[in-house]
């Protein structure tokens, strides 16, 4: 019933924007033709048809908004006007008004602007889903951006999420694929990961988590640029981090003027995401192009700067592993491998045959090698692979949604950059020395290292426990007397329920007997 006047409130959206002319537009069935021609008795949309799904969009909410947002990476997928200006969702939301953006700071900060900086730019820079961000100057002459959260993103989130929940619900209930899909734990994931996204000391924390992994004085320096975090700055609604200089990612004609190798940035992008997925088990999990900028300073030229940290994933040790294993058999063309690791993991019945899964796998993948990135949608292959995964049952895991999400942002950015780009033999190299260090002696030698603090702290304990264990009495010897005992008890229990059984069937039978004598 919460859900209903939300429900209510996106079909009139919808009426608003005439995005039934939209739809029916884009369904080539007579009976979308018909339907087409009766919504169009009414009055002719003014607006274009991209222009109407964008104001929708941002009228629905952040929600709706980061599903656009996603949309705009897929120009393969859909029309490039609807993309352009799907792409304005990235940063050019409508902002809230600067006085209140100013007296959230005030507030959580717990001093006027004027106090807290040397200079705090009223005028928000970028205004997205969640947040917008305010250019400042601390004391120091450090610049930096102030991100400050929505008011009442909670509300709105929560009402969306209440009727996700039950649309997750009937899906479950009624599609033949319901409860393998597993809906309402994907909602769940979603809610979890959307929540995180409101509390911006959260968002700091990832910023600064994903900064030490690119530590600019590490192996990856050149890889990634990541702000540091003003902490004496941030508030749950309030994030202020170093200033960034750069180019949205997607800006590719800007970016070549400058003398950036745009074919190498875009296998650099690929090693970014493989890297945090694989040696990190910690990602950047909303890389549209209004995240990821590059540097334009000659110093740090042609450099990936990441921006806004709310939505980032986090893997286990058996998810990495997993999935390496099953790239790395994809890229090699190893189908049965394939298989074998879908089964093994549980994630399709144990009855099913290996060779009819490796044979349904190779169809799906086979046609999409050695073609570069402007002939392979991904978003397609991922649809005959779930087209696949129906017919063999294959559950889906709620953990993964986030990476198959940035892999197809990953893509999208890819194919903006380089449409040449062969995304398997660029992400194969990479996860062949990862596979290596992981089971090599390098491998072995890593674990050793991380483990011997602790093996320090047991290893003098060793002679005391192994005495103490070879100095405890012989107790096999009553221990099998005991479980020989129990034996003759259930052995007799057996027999005198087998002897009671037979008398009460006798008298049972002489009960009926005299019945019907």
């Amino acid at each position: 019933m919460m859900s209903l006047p939300r429900l209510l409130r996106i079909m009139l959206i919808a009426l608003r924007y005439r995005l039934d002319e939209l739809v029916l537009s884009g369904i080539d069935h007579p009976w979308a033709v018909r339907l087409l021609w009766v919504a169009r008795l009414g009055s002719r949309p003014t607006m274009a048809r991209g222009m109407r799904l964008r104001l929708a969009l941002e009228s629905l909410g952040p929600i709706f908004v980061k599903f656009g947002q996603v949309l705009s990476t897929r120009r393969d997928l859909i029309p490039p006007d609807i993309a352009d200006e799907l792409a304005l969702l990235q940063d050019r939301v409508a902002p809230f008004p600067s006085r209140e953006a100013a007296a959230l700071v005030e507030a959580a900060l717990g001093a006027p602007t004027g106090q807290l900086f040397a200079h705090f730019e009223k005028d928000p820079v970028a205004s997205a889903s969640i947040a917008q961000v305010h250019f400042a100057v601390l004391h120091d002459g450090r610049h930096v951006a102030v991100k400050v959260l929505r008011p009442g993103m909670l509300e709105v989130i929560d009402k969306d999420l209440s009727l996700m929940r039950v649309l997750a619900g009937l899906i479950e209930r009624l599609a033949p694929d319901g409860r393998r899909l597993k809906p309402r734990e994907v909602v769940g994931e979603f809610d979890k990961h959307l929540h995180d996204e409101l509390d911006l000391l959260r968002e700091a924390a990832n910023c600064s988590q994903l900064r030490r992994n690119f530590a600019a004085d590490g192996e990856r320096k050149d890889l990634l640029w990541v702000p540091e975090v003003m902490w004496d700055y941030c508030a749950s609604n309030v994030f202020t981090m170093e200033r960034m200089y750069g180019i949205p990612v997607s800006q590719v004609d800007r970016l070549r003027a400058l003398g950036v190798d745009i074919p190498t940035l875009a296998r650099t992008g690929v090693e970014i995401f493989f890297t945090q997925v694989f040696d990190d088990g910690f990602f950047h999990a909303d890389m549209h192009p209004g995240n990821i900028y590059v540097s334009d300073q000659p110093a740090t030229l042609g450099r990936y700067i990441a921006l806004d940290f709310g939505i980032v994933g986090s893997l286990s040790e058996f998810d990495k592993n997993y999935l390496a294993q099953n790239f790395l058999a994809f890229f090699q063309r190893d189908y049965r491998r394939v298989a074998r690791l879908h089964i093994e993991s549980g994630w399709v019945p144990a009855s099913t045959r290996e060779e009819e899964l490796e044979g349904a796998v190779r169809a799906v993948c086979e046609p999409y090698f050695d073609r570069p990135l402007a002939e392979i949608s991904l978003g397609q292959v991922l649809l005959r692979l779930f087209q696949t995964s129906r017919r063999f049952n294959v559950e889906i895991q709620p953990q993964l949604v986030l990476l198959q999400k940035t892999l197809l942002n990953v893509e999208g950015l890819g194919r903006q950059l380089d449409p040449q780009l062969d995304l398997w033999k660029t992400a194969k190299p990479y996860l062949e020395r990862w596979m290596h260090q992981r089971v090599g002696l390098k491998g072995i030698r890593k674990k050793l290292t991380q483990e011997a603090a602790q093996w320090s702290q047991w290893l003098p304990e060793f002679p005391r426990l192994i005495y103490a264990q070879l100095s405890r009495p012989d107790l096999s010897a009553a221990v099998l007397s005991e479980l020989q005992r129990s034996r003759q008890a259930r052995e007799q229990g057996n027999r005198l329920l087998v002897a009671l059984t037979g008398v009460a069937a006798v008298a049972l039978g002489v009960a009926l007997w005299a019945l019907i004598r």
